[in-house]
């Protein structure tokens, strides 16, 4: 994961034991453990909505709706008459 800086790992790890302190390190690992279970519940949960949003087959229009709305177009344009010269 880290390639081959470890180096970089282990000095990063002394850095945070020397800010916050060997008595404040389980507490900061246990929101670092809380934060990151929430965010995998909410991209757990944001990926079933999108997949069952996915899979959901959209209803097809009912034919007497678009037959009726295409014969009140094609009534109002014979009600008209022809255009003026």
């Amino acid at each position: 994961m880290f390639g081959g800086h470890w180096v970089y790992v282990v000095i990063l790890l002394i850095v945070v034991l020397i800010i916050f302190g060997p008595g404040r390190l389980p507490e900061l690992g246990g929101a670092v453990g809380k934060a990151m279970r929430e965010f995998r519940k909410a991209t757990t949960e944001l990926t079933n909505e999108v997949t069952t949003a996915a899979q959901a087959k959209p209803e097809p229009p009912s034919p007497s709706a678009s037959t009726g709305s295409e014969g009140a177009t094609k009534s109002s344009t014979s009600e008209a008459g022809p255009p003026p010269s």
